[in-house]
């Protein structure tokens, strides 16, 4: 449910801030990305009141793993590969030729924040959108 989403921003950057050894700015970079990729599921692939499953696995000073998982019960729910193509078909244009109001978030802020973007599909028809960052060195708190 959208509404619990400012409490899931701030649980992010708690997380970040305090448990990862990234910095504060990567900290307010994965809020961005939490907020998407979560928006997305909620949106368009889990139908209202379906669970959405969120998962952070973190190797302090060195990686951040993220996965949000959907139902595939949602009014455009889309396949791994579908999405992978949609991603690699908007990373590449410039985001102001986007002129749709949504549609630059999977592409422009994921991708360009993240080093692993993939999606793999649900036997029970839903999605998983896993991303990765390794904390490099000029990152660290």
């Amino acid at each position: 449910n959208a509404y619990f989403m400012s409490g899931l921003r701030d649980f992010t950057m708690n997380l970040v801030r305090n448990m990862t050894g990234f910095s504060e700015q990567w900290a307010y970079r994965f809020q961005s990305v939490i907020d998407e990729l979560v928006n997305n599921a909620i949106e368009f692939g889990s139908a209202p009141g379906k669970d959405v499953k969120i998962t952070f696995i973190s190797q302090h000073g060195k990686s951040i793993d993220i996965s949000v998982e959907d139902t595939g019960t949602g009014p455009s729910k889309k396949s791994a590969e579908e999405l992978a193509k949609l991603v690699e078909d908007r990373r590449h244009v410039n985001p102001l030729q986007i002129t749709s109001i949504r549609g630059r978030g999977l592409a422009q802020i994921v991708a360009n924040w993240t080093d692993v973007l993939e999606f793999k599909n649900t036997p029970e028809g839903g999605l998983v959108v896993h991303v990765i960052k390794h904390l490099e060195a000029g990152e660290q708190l």
